[in-house]
């Protein structure tokens, strides 16, 4: 599957029905995935989130209708899915800049957000090389620092060297995000398989994962895999997503790194890279 000739699609679809209720679940049938996989997916790729991008469209199409056809704004509220007139004004100045009522006045403000397309040529071609597995429950020990999408790139290696002074080693890094779509970075853990002062404890449920090794252990090594499992891998293979950090595990002088799922449609391919025993001990810190 070609992912952007999908999204192209899906943006044709969303640009039909801007004056209709849209329904995440039905754009991610479209693609083959679930909600969430869906909107994790959309967010990376379009590097916005598929909430936003709805609401930037429909905001755009009525500041042109306000100005050209001189529409009232509870009508105009109405069309583009607002509840009321005053949440509608509240989003329209937040987005252009003046109130409703100001845009006759001062059309020049208006901003015009313009309609997403892919060059499908773009095809997935890189492989991905990954295992599956299933693990129950586990609990890790580690330091979080606060910290956000500018900060981060330098926050994350800054905190790691911080932490592994004080404790040694690391086994884990985690990245947390205030919403759903993984759209901003809220957190990033250093973690150890044990206990120590001064440690946070941290439970990692039950879940299965796609394991993908990194042979690296520099920051952008992981951010490019991490780049090519969302745009290629995953649209292609229909795996859902579980609402859960990722995880990377570092050893060896390479990283492993551990994407949450909820289900797959694929168990037989496996990896001839790693043994039932290493991924044992992964998780049991032998």
């Amino acid at each position: 599957m070609n992912i952007y000739v999908e999204l192209n699609k899906i943006i044709e679809y969303i640009e039909n029905n801007l004056e209709e209720k849209i329904e995440y679940k039905e754009l991610a049938k479209m693609i083959g995935v679930n909600e969430y996989t869906f909107q994790r997916i959309f967010s990376l790729i379009c590097n916005i989130s598929i909430s936003e991008y709805i609401r930037n469209r429909r905001l755009s199409n009525a500041g042109q209708e306000l100005y050209l056809k001189d529409g009232k704004v509870v009508d105009i509220a109405v069309k583009y899915q607002y509840g009321n007139s005053t949440a509608f004004s509240r989003a329209f100045e937040r987005f252009h800049g003046i109130k409703p009522s100001e845009v006759r006045k001062s059309p020049e403000k208006l901003k015009m957000y313009t309609k997403l397309h892919f060059n499908e040529l773009n095809e997935a071609s890189k492989n991905v090389e990954y295992k599956i597995i299933e693990q129950e429950q586990f609990i890790l020990y580690g330091k979080c620092k606060i910290t956000n999408n500018e900060n981060i790139r330098q926050d994350a290696p800054e905190f790691f060297k911080q932490v592994k002074n004080e404790y040694g080693e690391p086994q884990y890094g985690l990245v947390e995000y205030t919403d759903k779509e993984r759209m901003y970075v809220k957190s990033y853990w250093v973690l150890y398989n044990k206990n120590n002062k001064g440690l946070e404890k941290r439970i990692i449920p039950k879940s299965k994962w796609i394991v993908i090794r990194i042979n690296s252990q520099e920051a952008k090594d992981i951010q490019n895999a991490s780049t090519v499992f969302y745009e290629d891998f995953l649209p292609s293979c229909k795996y859902n997503l579980r609402d859960l950090p990722e995880l990377e595990y570092y050893h060896d002088e390479v990283t492993d790194f551990l994407i949450p799922i909820e289900d797959w449609l694929f168990l037989y391919r496996k990896s001839q890279s790693f043994s039932r025993c290493f991924w044992y001990n992964i998780f049991s810190g032998n």
